[in-house]
């Protein structure tokens, strides 16, 4: 698996970190699997995390009120935007979790991360449950306007305020931005560090039994990116899953990503993350990569379970 997996990495034209976790026999296989890459909306899953560890101790319920105003808006893709008028929108935390991770809806996320104690509480918690390799950033205004080499103001989440205010910037600007984020990224995590991660989730090591089947339901039920890591999974195949999406320059895209809990019609698990942190190949030639990684592990699987049959055989002659 190291090689196929190390062929599907040198193959890409761009820098791209992959890693898979077998979660039931516990070997891995990766390609750049320690080097750091940008999370982007996967660091959503984090946030998903600490809010339902909140709930596990008691201190928030799925139903409790919330009420997002404009001065709550973020930035980029937040759908929740259209249902907050003059009074605010009224929803509750359950519905933020939901409209986080099936629509990686940012400020959903951002009212999630601010409930649970800040992205402070988010690195404790991840330091806690010994998920190295994770970094957690500053949260979204204050990431997405220093890789493009803004100073956040709120008004940029109304209408395309942020857009704007990054196209009137200097390309030099954005060029020194984008480059020290991509160096030495805010928000980044190793691929070894996400499998590690999704792996403790799927074997009940972050959260209570009922709030580890919530999320994992929560991210099989994912609208985002199914030409992704999804594409490549055989009949009866399923793929718990969460995308991330960076900013882009001119023809260079970053924080392309898909990191998943793909599992097999008999059960058997894999922790996958795929984490292109900068390329100029197109979008289909980026899905192409994420789709043949799981095309890999679904061989894979196949050839576990005809030696297992083999075995079972033996044991009946």
């Amino acid at each position: 698996m190291n090689r196929e997996i190390g062929r599907l990495g040198a193959g890409f034209d761009g820098r791209a970190g992959i890693a898979v976790l077998d979660i039931d026999a516990g070997w891995s296989a990766s390609f750049n699997g320690d080097q750091p890459m940008p999370q982007q909306s996967v660091s959503k899953l984090w946030v998903a995390v600490a809010a339902l560890d909140a709930l596990d101790r008691g201190a928030m319920r799925l139903n409790d009120p919330v009420t997002v105003t404009r001065a709550d808006l973020t930035l980029f893709h937040q759908p929740i935007r259209a249902n907050v008028g003059a009074g605010g929108y009224a929803t509750t935390i359950g519905a933020l979790l939901n409209q986080a991770m099936t629509r990686s809806d940012n400020t959903a996320n951002d009212m999630l991360l601010w409930k649970v104690g800040g992205p402070e509480a988010v690195r404790g918690l991840l330091m806690d449950r010994g998920v190295r390799g994770v970094r957690f950033g500053p949260g979204e205004r204050l990431l997405q306007s220093r890789i493009a080499g803004l100073e956040w103001r709120q008004d940029y989440a109304i209408g395309n305020g942020f857009l704007q205010a990054r196209a009137a910037l200097p390309a030099a600007t954005r060029s020194r931005a984008l480059d020290a984020y991509l160096d030495d990224p805010m928000d980044g995590a190793t691929p070894l560090g996400i499998v590690d991660g999704l792996a403790k989730l799927q074997r009940g090591r972050l959260l209570s039994p009922a709030s580890t089947r919530l999320l994992i339901n929560t991210m099989t039920e994912s609208r985002t990116g199914p030409q992704r890591l999804k594409a490549g999974l055989g009949a009866g195949w399923t793929a718990a899953h969460k995308t991330g999406t960076g900013q882009e320059l001119g023809s260079l895209a970053t924080g392309y990503n898909d990191v998943a809990i793909i599992t097999s019609p008999n059960g058997h698990s894999y922790a996958v993350a795929v984490m292109i942190a900068s390329t100029r190949q197109s979008i289909p030639v980026r899905q192409k990569l994420m789709a043949d990684v799981v095309r890999a592990v679904v061989a894979q699987d196949a050839v576990r379970v005809a030696a297992n049959m083999g075995d079972d055989r033996a044991v009946m002659r």
